[in-house]
């Protein structure tokens, strides 16, 4: 059982660094909102002792990463509130030691990898890095078929990660010196990975983005597919955040796809329309695709505009099909609070 103090030590670190995690996870049961505090807490440990580059030569990050490998597995003895708390949470919820020890891995690689050749060397750092966390996410949720909601929180994990990735993109070179655009996405628009380090936006970076941002898309129809079979009290919290990780896309979209000089960022009341919305058609709906065709930017395969660019101050017209059926409870609703 988690103590008090273990709790409030997760719950600070994830209210100060996942903000729009944190926005959304305030909404899961007090069972499974507990358990994430201390799940994100212990990521984001492992995380910063990555970033701690320009403080710790890379033989002690490498140290440091393998003491908390065997500090989460409950190999050694820790006096971290974060690596106790987690400890214990692994042990109660049955999570699989493989997916910590892949999630080390990726922060490992972090160290000395600052480059992608293709998406299929991306895809497996992010087993580590993104997947794993969506499937020790799924644990502690407990569905009752575990073996078909974990595709898709794999995907979902994956969704979430390509997002900060492509709004990052010019922090990720500042602060990291890394680059998480594949080459081969790179080389197929004519663009080097130095002109990226150069921070030099133009055309041919903006048709890199927007291969991306469809392959990222793709992700989210995945994962968001498999809400279904996660406790019913879990389904909407977690359609939430895929709601707003992909709104990040509008954003960029909107800039232009040029995240090379900027980072957009959802504000808090952006953040509230998209609960209000999502609030909105779930009570209706029920249904964690036909809500999320609804509020996200995402578009489908059957909008009259899949196959076409959404560009920078546009939004996808084909899902007007999918908005009509509930546009006139929402205006309704509207009408009667105003009353």
């Amino acid at each position: 059982m988690l103590n008090e103090s273990q709790v409030e030590a997760g719950k600070e670190i994830q209210q100060r660094t996942g903000k729009t995690f944190y926005f959304a996870t305030r909404l899961l049961p007090e069972r499974v909102r507990h358990a994430t505090y201390v799940l994100y807490a212990f990521f984001r440990v492992a995380d910063e002792v990555v970033d701690a580059e320009e403080t710790a030569p890379p033989e002690q990050q490498r140290e440091r990463l393998e003491q908390l490998r065997a500090e989460a597995l409950g190999e050694i003895e820790t006096d971290d509130p974060v690596l106790s708390a987690f400890a214990d949470l692994r042990e109660r919820y049955d999570i699989d030691s493989d997916d910590v020890n892949v999630f080390i891995d990726a922060m490992e690689s972090d160290i000395h990898k600052d480059r992608y050749a293709t998406y299929e060397e991306l895809a497996a750092y992010m087993d580590g890095s993104a997947s794993a966390v969506g499937r020790m996410m799924t644990a502690v949720m407990r569905p009752d078929d575990p073996e078909r909601a974990l595709p898709h929180a794999t995907a979902l994990g994956q969704a979430f990660q390509l997002s900060n990735f492509l709004r990052d993109v010019g922090e990720d070179v500042v602060e990291r010196d890394r680059v998480y655009l594949p080459e081969t996405t790179l080389e197929r628009h004519g663009v080097g990975a130095e002109q990226i380090l150069d921070l030099e936006f133009d055309s041919r970076v903006a048709g890199v983005m927007r291969d991306e941002l469809r392959r990222t898309e793709s992700l989210y129809r995945d994962g968001v597919a498999g809400i279904e079979y996660l406790p019913a009290d879990c389904q909407f919290p977690v359609l939430l955040s895929a709601v707003l990780y992909a709104d990040h896309h509008r954003s960029i979209r909107n800039f232009g796809y040029d995240t090379l000089s900027t980072t957009p960022e959802l504000s808090f009341s952006r953040k509230l329309f998209l609960l209000g919305k999502t609030a909105a058609y779930w009570a209706v709906w029920r249904d964690p695709v036909a809500v999320f065709k609804a509020v996200s930017v995402v578009p489908y395969p059957e909008d009259d505009d899949f196959e076409a660019d959404v560009g920078p101050g546009t939004s996808p017209v084909g899902k007007s099909r999918n908005r009509s059926r509930v546009t006139g409870w929402i205006r309704s609703l509207s009408r009667w609070g105003s009353d």
